[in-house]
């Protein structure tokens, strides 16, 4: 499947019903998906083996990855109704995938369990909770051999300093994101965001 035709089934999924700003419930636009998953197949990380998806939201990457030939994938979300879109999204392709409702910051999770090849994740940015994105990447680094992780421009020097000694960056991809209005406090029907798709391998 190519990127393009990627893109076009990712299109057709749901999204969330009533997002919260408090979880920075932001879809994650197909294009953005797309290119982040087409990029983590061309490099072997997709096809054939075990793929989690942290905070999946509505299942956009858990789907996805499936799509792509995984032959495993767990999606992970903290709020029950958007796990349930994902499963009718995944219902949608006809495709198997595991979403399980859970907190990354929980202990109490099976997390030795869900030891995985291949991490994929779109954590918050932060806008409402500051450093919220850092319970992902450690459960990311904890659960994945490799980590294609989805943040706001600029953020390849934070990440390097908060992952020094666990994991090493190996690309750096920016891209668009097409934010559209979604809460209330928005203004604008659309504002495009510049975005760093993050390949981490763990040391």
């Amino acid at each position: 499947m190519n990127l393009r035709q990627l893109e076009m089934r990712l299109e057709r999924l749901e999204g969330f019903e009533r997002p919260t700003a408090r979880l920075e419930q932001y879809q994650t636009p197909a294009p953005v998906a797309a290119r982040l998953l087409h990029h983590a197949a061309m490099q072997g990380a997709i096809e054939g083996r075990w793929v989690c998806d942290l905070g999946c939201g509505t299942g956009i990457l858990a789907c996805g990855a499936a799509l792509l030939g995984a032959s495993r994938v767990t999606g992970l979300d903290i709020d029950p109704a958007a796990i349930a879109v994902a499963r009718r999204n995944a219902e949608t392709f006809g495709i198997a995938v595991e979403f399980l409702v859970a907190d990354v910051r929980d202990p109490g999770v099976g997390w030795q369990g869900l030891a995985c090849e291949t991490v994929v994740v779109n954590p918050p940015f932060g806008a409402q909770k500051a450093h919220a994105d850092r319970p992902f990447i450690d459960r990311a680094l904890e659960l994945g051999e490799v980590v294609y992780g989805i943040f706001n421009e600029g953020s390849a020097p934070f990440v390097a300093a908060y992952t020094e000694g666990r994991a090493t960056i190996e690309e750096v991809i920016r891209c668009a994101f097409p934010m559209r209005r979604t809460f209330a406090h928005h203004r604008k029907d659309r504002v495009d965001i510049t975005v760093e798709v993050i390949r981490l391998k763990r040391i």
